[in-house]
């Protein structure tokens, strides 16, 4: 089932309460456990995208990729040089109130998931459900 997930920076050093205007909105194939479904990605990999939403930066939109070294990064261009690492994501649960590792410019920054939703038909067939 495709879900839309919701991090937002938790706390840190520079930001002890952490910040809502920090984070990432990503687009993929979640299974029943709350795992990332590779083979359902794999079936529609463009489908797979990224928002990246900073407080004092323009939005950036990528994917989501499965990397060589069967790990998961955020790519906003061809190549590797802007990839962004995803540390264990194949392991973590992508459930609300879960944290996951995100590493930008080589800082890996702690990102707690704050909401995880239907997409697509998906969510058209639960507004239908709850329209009846």
């Amino acid at each position: 089932m495709w879900k839309i997930i919701r991090l937002e920076l938790a706390r840190t050093p520079e930001f002890p309460s952490g910040r809502h205007d920090c984070g990432y909105e990503i687009t993929a194939p979640v299974d029943a456990t709350g795992h990332l479904a590779a083979a359902e990605w794999a079936k529609a990999r463009t489908r797979a995208v990224v928002r990246r939403f900073w407080h004092d930066q323009d939005e950036q939109h990528g994917n989501l990729i499965h990397t060589r070294h069967r790990t998961w990064a955020f790519s906003y261009r061809p190549g590797e040089e802007d990839d962004e690492p995803l540390y264990r994501l194949e392991s973590h649960r992508l459930v609300e109130g879960e944290y996951v590792s995100v590493s930008e410019n080589g800082v890996v920054l702690p990102f707690h998931i704050v909401s995880v939703r239907p997409f697509g038909t998906d969510a058209m067939a639960k507004v239908e459900i709850t329209a009846r």
